[in-house]
């Protein structure tokens, strides 16, 4: 460093004017906001700048359009998945009560937190084989609104998204009932059923009048 040592430390010394510096960011900020004239680079800046903080909101609809979430569950060995946005709630298979007078699919009937609800047994709607443990048994509730049952399922295993682009028509072992309520097949063999369709089956139905 050169120049006069005492001066130097004169200056070090010297006290900062920070009204000096508020004035000058302030003024500094009222011409930065008088401009209203942009250039065509400055437009382009901007416009660029607003479409990347826009594209996030874009994108979770987007991919909510590309995607399914289901309840995958199992039955007599088979993965099976029913739309979410159908389904109620799950829970454990305990007591039903039979239904005089019903289809050999429609097990029974179930309380659940005082509403009775029907309970179908896919596996025998579906022809499938008697497998699976009846401890781990539970019940899938899917509602659309206006109808409502259960599904029985030997276990349910998760939460899933499939993507639409991946879903299969159909597969040549899918046949009869599996195939009439199948809105596509996974990669992995998971059949996706249709519970629009299902809850619309007349088949379903249970007549009130006719419970004990």
């Amino acid at each position: 460093m050169t120049g006069d040592p005492n001066q130097v430390s004169a200056r070090l010394a010297s006290p900062i004017n920070w009204g000096e510096v508020h004035r000058r960011l302030e003024r500094t900020q009222a011409a930065l906001e008088q401009r209203t004239t942009l250039t065509a680079d400055e437009m382009k800046v901007i416009l660029k700048a607003r479409a990347k903080a826009l594209a996030p909101e874009q994108e979770p609809d987007q991919c909510e359009q590309d995607r399914l979430e289901v309840i995958e569950f199992v039955l007599a060995d088979e993965k099976y998945a029913v739309e979410s946005s159908y389904v109620r709630e799950v829970c454990r298979f305990k007591e039903f009560t039979p239904i005089p007078g019903t289809p050999a699919f429609v097990l029974g009937i179930i309380n659940v937190r005082g509403e009775i609800i029907s309970v179908v047994d896919l596996k025998k709607f579906f022809g499938l084989p008697e497998k699976g443990l009846p401890d781990l048994r539970k019940v899938i509730l899917i509602n659309d609104g206006e109808m409502e049952f259960g599904l029985l399922a030997d276990t349910v295993t998760g939460l899933r998204h499939i993507l639409l682009q991946d879903l299969q028509a159909t597969l040549p072992t899918l046949t009869g009932a599996r195939k009439e309520f199948l809105k596509g097949v996974t990669a992995a063999r998971v059949a996706v059923l249709d519970s629009a369709r299902l809850l619309s089956d007349e088949r379903m139905l249970v007549d009130q009048k006719n419970e004990p």
